[in-house]
């Protein structure tokens, strides 16, 4: 028997556990998962994400760093896409990281995916927040700044932290408190809202496409890549391209490590595998339609934005409604806030949908407490405690930290877990080669490995205080399962009774 920390918990176990009282809901077919990867995704990239990005990476460039974020994601949604079709149950990379690598590293990936999705929502209730104050002023309506900002914020030029002078931010509060009642209500009832903000937010972005690019002014794009088409740094060494006053890599890949966290939606689809009416077909379509529509619509509205106004000049908070605003259009500046805020609610309904599913997972493992985490609505069928506890951390997250941190935190986290997920189908390939895989994954072992080679290029192109936080958040969560996970979890129980048979 291998050591108890790499115990993997087999197939026909993580399968079995889908027939108990516990289980949740079937109702989900391929157009509603892709609607929710579609409701993921298009959101805060395009509407908030944009901004940072361009000003303060990539400047036109933009446009080659959704390219080369989307074409990393291509790698890792095809090792989703396998796993999903294997095991359709709740869990996400978490539970694919169990059956494969064994218990620390599923723990260490779910609790990745906690910062994942928890401080992804929080990132997503913020831009909300900016958007909704921003179609508020435009009628004359204005929240104080005391109750609309993070109390601090960065400035990526000196790398120093400043007090903004404001408490809270209020709205970020209240749209947190609203989505998380829709969930617990009810999945069926959370995939249907859902689906019609996506409608309208699609409507929205091919409206700036098609309008904006009549005000596209080609000298905008020039210089193309005004920091260099690179940005590749190691734990705050810059090894490939050029650096801020901060230290922070700047470029392509750079701006492409900062709106990864845009492409996040599609891996969202693989938590709701459990959910789906025919898992083994409907997760991978979904999945993948997801992502190469938004890597589409991502691609063409960085190419209005940037052309509609100077890289330098845009704002980094409400960037495409500002755009319509700087070129005269106050109407269209209104419409697009309209359709952010709809698209920005779609992406939060999903990641906060996402975030207790995994918490989920873990109880029926016992690495958490599965009283709490593993409680499922008697009448919803909802994991309705831990939507609560998620919640709660979203709006706290969202009211006092700044935009930029929150962002690059998200990312990070991220890619640890697609690289993990890449990492765990190789094993999976050799380790259980005859398992049955109604998706695989083609030219293994070429794109598991290309997916761990992308995205450990774009985690070193963030800045080196990322992977101080990351490894900070890991210590947090090394402790919880040292202390509790690791003498709670159902492998550790099923080793005591063999030991005393």
């Amino acid at each position: 028997m291998g050591h108890p920390l790499f115990a993997r918990k087999p197939l026909s176990l993580l399968l079995e556990e889908m027939k108990g009282e516990n289980r949740l809901r079937r109702v989900l077919g391929p157009v509603t998962l892709t609607s929710l990867g579609v409701g993921a995704i298009i959101g805060t990239g395009i509407f908030v994400l944009t901004g940072v990005a361009a000003h303060d990476k990539a400047g036109p460039g933009l446009i080659l760093s959704f390219g080369a974020a989307g074409f990393a994601c291509i790698f890792a949604a095809m090792c989703y896409a396998e796993f999903a079709s294997m095991a359709p149950v709740a869990g996400s990379a978490y539970t694919y990281a169990y059956a494969t690598l064994g218990e620390l590293f599923a723990w260490i990936i779910g609790w990745d995916l906690v910062l994942e999705y928890a401080v992804g929502s929080s990132t997503v209730a913020h831009g909300w927040s900016a958007h909704f104050q921003n179609l508020l002023g435009s009628f004359g309506i204005h929240i104080p700044f005391a109750f609309g900002n993070a109390p601090f914020d960065f400035n990526p030029a000196t790398g120093h932290f400043f007090a903004t002078g404001a408490y809270f931010d209020v709205a970020a509060i209240a749209i947190t408190a609203i989505i998380t009642f829709i969930l617990v209500k009810g999945i069926r009832e959370s995939a249907g809202f859902n689906a019609g903000m996506v409608i309208v937010k699609l409507l929205i972005v091919l409206f700036v496409i098609v309008v904006g690019a009549f005000y596209v002014d080609p000298a905008n794009w020039h210089p193309f890549a005004p920091f260099g088409y690179t940005g590749i740094s190691f734990f705050g060494h810059t090894l490939w391209g050029q650096t801020s006053q901060a230290g922070a890599p700047l470029g392509v890949l750079a701006g492409a490590a900062i709106i990864f966290f845009a492409y996040i939606g599609f891996d969202s689809v693989s938590t709701h595998a459990e959910e789906a009416r025919r898992p083994h077909r409907d997760v991978p379509i979904g999945i993948i339609a997801s992502l190469i529509i938004c890597t589409v619509l991502y691609i063409a509205v960085s190419m209005i934005l940037t052309g509609m106004v100077r890289y330098d000049q845009i704002d980094i908070n409400a960037p495409v409604a500002d755009a319509f605003r700087q070129r005269g259009l106050p109407w269209a500046q209104r419409l697009i806030d309209v359709g952010a805020i709809t698209g920005i609610t779609s992406v939060l309904l999903v990641m906060m949908l996402s975030q207790p599913r995994v918490l989920l997972a873990m109880a029926r493992d016992g690495l958490v407490p599965t009283s709490f985490f593993g409680a499922v609505h008697e009448r919803f069928r909802t994991p309705w405690k831990s939507t609560i506890v998620t919640g709660c951390f979203v709006a706290t997250m969202a009211a006092f930290l700044p935009l930029r941190i929150l962002a690059e935190l998200t990312n990070i986290g991220t890619l640890l877990a697609f690289v993990i997920v890449c990492s765990a189908v190789l094993i999976m390939r050799r380790t259980h080669p005859h398992a049955e895989r109604p998706f695989r994954s083609p030219l293994v072992p070429f794109v598991p490995i290309m997916g761990i080679i992308c995205c450990l290029i774009l985690m070193f192109s963030l800045p080196v205080e990322n992977w101080w936080r990351l490894f900070i958040w890991l210590g947090i969560g090394f402790a919880i399962y040292f202390s509790y996970g690791r003498h709670h979890s159902v492998m550790a129980r099923i080793r005591k009774q063999g030991n005393s048979q």
